[in-house]
């Protein structure tokens, strides 16, 4: 927003422009692959990520998904992460 003020690419005054879409546009991808990589962790289904569509709890639910402790062992997604060591 910084940029877009500076260089005048705000829409509308609205104090966001170009450099706040491309900056969301790169963050949006890592972002869900983040969430989805964590909900596979604890055993749950990328989709679970719709959740957040149902008003005022789906937040929350996904909150509670996120912080969840992963599965020990593996499932049918893959290994621990934590179970792994690097030497």
């Amino acid at each position: 927003m910084i940029l877009d003020n500076l260089f005048g690419t705000t829409i509308d005054n609205e104090g966001y422009g170009l450099f706040y879409m491309l900056y969301s546009l790169g963050v949006l991808i890592p972002g869900l692959a983040v969430s989805v990589r964590r909900l596979h962790d604890i055993g749950k289904s990328g989709w679970m990520l719709l959740i957040v569509f149902i008003p005022l709890v789906g937040w929350i639910w996904l909150l509670v998904l996120m912080v969840t402790d992963s599965e020990p062992g593996e499932n049918q997604y893959g290994p621990n992460p934590k179970g792994i060591t690097v030497n």
